[in-house]
């Protein structure tokens, strides 16, 4: 389909399955940049060019760490 080898689909599987439990903040930045098999930076780097947030910002802690809770 994406015209990738075996081990380019499941690298870039791996990839997105990280950026998504990232983004959900199922995981951390370091255990997603592990799952992925990248340096915590070159995680960095593909988050930012999927355009993904690098920051995980839940809104309740927010509220409860500026006092507004």
């Amino acid at each position: 389909l994406l015209r990738l080898s075996p081990e380019e689909t499941a690298r870039e599987m791996r990839l997105a399955a990280a950026m998504h439990w990232y983004s959900r903040s199922l995981i951390s930045e370091e255990k997603a940049a592990m799952f992925a098999g990248l340096s915590r930076s070159e995680f960095l780097r593909a988050l930012a060019s999927a355009q993904v947030s690098v920051f995980q910002v839940d809104l309740d802690e927010l509220r409860q760490e500026a006092g507004l809770e």
